[in-house]
C-alpha cells in the first residue's frame, strides 16, 4: 500500500531542459497517457511499444504516429489504462462493483501524497467523479485545436494578496451562452470584488460539446446520490437539474504555470454546487485535500472523526479528454490544485498547453439582484465555515452567532464584504458579514439581506 502513496512522477526529459533523476512514474500512468493520445491502438500494444523503449512516453509516442504496418492489430477503445485498483488491497466494494455503503477507509497519508488513477477508485476516496476518453477523438483534438488559438488572447486575473496586487500564475478567459448573458455578466456580476471585462460567447465547438457535459453531469449526479448518500441527496443540493450555462477556460502554457489551493467561489454557484472540468491537451497534476482534519457526523450511524492523515494531499492525474466531475461538498470540504510539473511529454497537438474547461451552473436564485450587499456597496461574496480556528471573527455574539461553538458555526454559510479582494490598493472591506440562510435545495430563504450582521 505505501507504493501508491508515496510514488511521485517520474522527471521526464524536455528539449530545453536537462534531466534530472526522480523517482519512477508508474507505467500504468504511462499508458494512461499514450491511451489518451492514442486512443485508437489497443492497450497490449501500447505497453509493447513502452516497453521496447525502455519506458519512455515521449519516444515511444514519436514511434506511434509513424503509419502502422499491415501487421499492426488496431482497434477502437473508449477505455484508458489504470493502475492496479486499490480495491485489492480493500474490502470496501461490493462485489458488484459499485462503492459499498460502508464507510471507506482513509488511505491519504499527512505530509504525504496518494495517487489515484482508476475510476472507481477516485470516486471512493474522493468527492469526484472521472470519465476518461470522454468525446470521440476527433472531436476532442478540433476542440484542443480551436481553443489553443483562443488561448492566444487570454489574459491574467489581478486580485489582492495580502495588500499586495498579483496575477494569476496562468491565463484565463470565460464564456457564456448568448450575448444577453453576456451583457449582464459585464454589468451585474462581480468576480474578486469588480467586474470581469472580457466576456465572450461560447465557440462552436465549447457549444457543440456543452449538452454532452450537461446530459452526462445529471447522469453522475444521480449515480452519485444513489451510490454514495444512500438515494437521498445532501442537504442543500439544488434538485433542479444542473445546467452548464457558463464556462471558465482555462490555458497552462508550460510546465512552471499552475493555480495554488483553493476552492470555487460560491456566490453565484450557491450551497454544495457540482462544477465539470474537461482537460485537453498535454497531462497535467491535478490534487486535492481536506480544508479541515474534522468530519462532521453523518445521516449515517458513523460518529463525528477526527484525523490528521484526513489532510494528505490526493493526486490525479488528468490526461487529455478526461472529464473530472466535482460533486456536492467538494468546494465546501475539499481544497484542489493545478501543481507545477518538471517537466512535461508534449501533446502532438498543442505541445505543453493544458486546456481547461470549467462548466458551471450559475444558479438564479443567486443573480446579483439577489446577493446582498455590504456597507460600501460591493455585493458580498458567499463562503462557508470551514476551519475552527479561523473563524474567531463570526463566533461571537456581537456578530450574531447567537452563542453558538465554534463546531456548531462548522459548515455555515454566510456572505462577507469583498472590497478587499478588489485590485485596487486604496479599497479596503468594511468588516461587514451576513449569515447565509438556506432550504433544503440551498435556495435563500432571505435573499433581500434583512438579517444583515455589522462588524462588531
Amino acid at each position: 500500500m505505501d507504493a501508491f502513496v508515496t510514488r511521485k512522477p517520474k522527471k521526464r526529459k524536455t528539449s530545453d531542459e536537462p534531466a534530472e533523476e526522480s523517482p519512477e512514474e508508474s507505467t500504468d500512468v504511462k499508458l494512461a497517457i499514450l491511451a489518451s493520445l492514442h486512443p485508437d491502438i489497443e492497450q497490449e500494444m501500447l505497453l509493447d511499444i513502452l516497453l521496447a523503449h525502455d519506458g519512455d512516453v515521449q519516444a515511444t509516442s514519436e514511434t506511434l504516429k509513424s503509419p502502422p504496418p499491415a501487421s499492426r492489430p488496431v482497434k477502437k477503445t473508449t477505455g484508458v489504462a489504470g493502475q492496479t485498483s486499490l480495491r485489492s488491497f480493500t474490502s470496501d466494494s461490493s462485489p458488484s462493483g459499485e462503492p459499498s455503503s460502508k464507510k471507506p477507509k482513509i488511505l491519504s497519508k499527512k505530509g504525504q501524497t496518494l495517487y489515484l488513477y482508476d475510476p472507481q477508485d477516485i470516486s471512493e476516496h474522493t468527492p469526484c467523479s472521472i470519465i476518461h476518453n470522454f468525446l470521440p477523438a476527433q472531436e476532442a483534438n478540433e476542440l484542443l485545436a480551436e481553443l489553443v488559438e483562443e488561448s492566444k488572447t487570454f489574459q491574467k486575473v489581478s486580485f489582492k494578496l495580502f495588500d499586495n496586487i498579483v496575477s494569476s500564475p496562468h491565463t484565463s478567459g470565460f464564456y457564456v451562452g448568448s450575448q444577453k448573458e453576456l451583457q449582464e455578466q459585464k454589468n451585474d456580476y462581480h468576480y474578486n470584488g469588480g467586474r470581469i471585462t472580457d466576456v465572450r460567447t461560447l465557440t462552436p465547438k465549447l457549444e457543440a460539446v456543452r449538452a454532452r457535459v450537461q446530459e452526462t453531469v445529471n447522469q453522475a449526479i444521480q449515480d452519485r446520490i444513489r451510490t454514495h448518500h444512500g438515494g437521498q441527496k445532501p442537504k442543500y443540493q439544488p434538485s433542479e437539474p444542473w445546467c452548464a450555462n457558463a464556462a471558465f477556460v482555462n490555458c497552462y502554457n508550460g510546465p512552471q504555470e499552475s493555480v495554488g489551493w483553493h476552492t470555487d467561489q460560491l456566490t453565484y454557484l450557491g450551497p454544495h454546487p457540482t462544477i465539470a472540468s474537461l482537460s485537453l491537451g498535454v497531462t497535467r497534476e491535478f490534487r486535492l485535500r481536506r480544508i479541515s482534519s474534522f468530519l462532521p457526523s453523518s445521516p449515517s450511524t458513523h460518529p463525528p472523526t477526527s484525523d490528521p492523515n484526513l489532510q494528505g494531499q490526493i493526486s490525479l492525474p488528468l490526461p487529455h479528454n478526461s472529464l473530472l466531475i466535482m460533486h456536492s461538498t467538494t468546494q465546501e470540504q475539499w481544497k484542489h490544485s493545478v501543481s507545477p510539473s518538471r517537466s512535461l511529454t508534449p501533446h502532438p497537438i498543442s505541445g505543453n498547453i493544458r486546456i481547461n474547461i470549467t462548466y458551471r451552473h450559475y444558479r438564479p436564485q443567486f443573480h446579483p439582484r439577489t446577493t446582498p450587499k455590504c456597507h460600501c456597496g460591493v455585493p458580498g461574496v458567499l463562503r462557508v465555515v470551514t476551519n475552527d480556528t479561523k473563524t474567531d471573527t463570526i463566533n461571537n455574539t456581537k456578530s450574531g452567532s447567537g452563542g453558538r461553538t465554534k463546531k456548531e458555526n462548522w459548515g455555515r454559510y454566510f456572505y462577507m464584504c469583498h472590497a478587499g479582494n478588489v485590485p485596487d490598493p486604496t479599497k479596503q472591506k468594511c468588516g461587514w458579514f451576513l449569515w447565509g440562510d438556506f432550504d433544503e435545495d440551498g435556495n435563500p430563504r432571505d435573499p433581500s439581506g434583512a438579517n444583515q450582521s455589522k462588524p462588531g
